[in-house]
């Protein structure tokens, strides 16, 4: 497993010292105080930060500040992938990360990145709220090559497709556009099969990626769209939807089991109400970033019909989908 040492040596954050942390050889002990490392891409007055932090106010209120949880946000600790390898090695408690680099960790959860495979916001909540989604957190905790424990879902959005060239109001719209997406094989691939260029690269090269010219645009939510201040590049957005990504907080296996047994539960029911809470906080940002978009001069295009963009991307189901056919079933069943 490739971790940039120098990052955890310069916070601290070295496996050993976390484990004397947390304490070493079976369950800790009631009294011990246990300082929980939590880190995030995001800035503090983001949403999924922010339900973070509540859950460690009711954590320190409800344990007398035995149990407390330490937030580095901001890409502090490095990339989710960075991220996620620190909490496999206990030098991380928590790390909020996107369902798209876990796939690789937890096959299963790769269906939730196939294309369209939500018909709305609406059925997303409804699977991850329900027992799909405690299937789903299981997955990840029972799988021994992760080192992780699922805690719960938070939203991130839809994706939707932008670039600075012309407006998407068809597939055929998409020919020939360079579309940034992030490093997963299935979302190079839909934007291929769209009619467009998918490029893989990092959301933090996107901005000089645009200005250069290496891509026209990009796919994203609301939040980040306007945050990243892509609309200064890309003015033309349209609410394509094709991909509707929850993300997941998981908690390191390493850590979890030195843990008594109240306190795990104790986590899982704060993290549960975190699930809430971040959705609460997530739906007051995005309906701002869509008025500040539209202050913005931004062309917003909608579509009453994503009929042929689902048919298009048929060739990525075609090649992904099989080996998640069951999942996807009890998904589309969901009401």
């Amino acid at each position: 497993m490739a971790i940039n040492r120098r990052r955890f040596v310069g916070l601290g954050l070295t496996a050993s010292a976390a484990a004397l942390t947390f304490g070493t050889g079976g369950p800790a002990h009631a009294q011990a105080k246990l300082v929980l490392k939590s880190s995030d891409v995001h800035p503090f007055g983001y949403p999924t930060v922010e339900a973070v932090k509540s859950m460690g106010e009711k954590l320190a209120k409800q344990t007398n500040d035995r149990i407390t949880v330490q937030i580095f946000p901001s890409m502090q600790l490095g990339s989710e992938k960075e991220m996620i390898e620190q909490a496999q090695v206990g030098a991380l408690a928590m790390a909020r990360v996107s369902v798209g680099p876990m796939g690789p960790i937890v096959d299963d959860l790769n269906v939730f990145s196939m294309p369209f495979v939500f018909r709305d916001i609406a059925h997303m909540r409804k699977v991850v709220d329900g027992q799909v989604g405690q299937d789903m957190l299981d997955r990840v905790t029972n799988n021994p090559r992760a080192g992780l424990v699922g805690l719960c879902w938070m939203d991130a959005g839809s994706r939707n497709i932008y670039n600075s060239k012309h407006p998407v109001r068809s597939v055929a719209d998409m020919k020939g556009l360079k579309i940034r997406t992030m490093g997963n094989p299935i979302f190079v691939e839909m934007v291929n099969s769209l009619g467009g260029n998918g490029v893989a690269m990092g959301f933090d090269q996107l901005i000089n990626a645009m200005q250069t010219g290496i891509v026209d645009g990009a796919e994203n939510n609301y939040p980040s769209y306007v945050n990243g201040q892509h609309y200064r590049y890309a003015k033309h957005f349209s609410q394509t939807e094709h991909l509707i990504l929850p993300e997941i907080l998981v908690f390191s296996k390493r850590i979890w089991d030195t843990l008594a047994k109240d306190d795990q539960a104790l986590i899982k029911k704060v993290a549960r109400e975190a699930q809430f809470e971040a959705r609460t906080l997530w739906d007051e940002m995005e309906k701002k970033a869509l008025a500040q978009m539209k202050e913005a001069g931004v062309e917003v295009i909608t579509f009453p019909d994503k009929k042929p963009f689902q048919d298009a991307v048929k060739p990525v189901w075609d090649k992904y989908g099989a080996k998640y056919a069951d999942m996807v079933a009890r998904i589309q069943e969901v009401k």
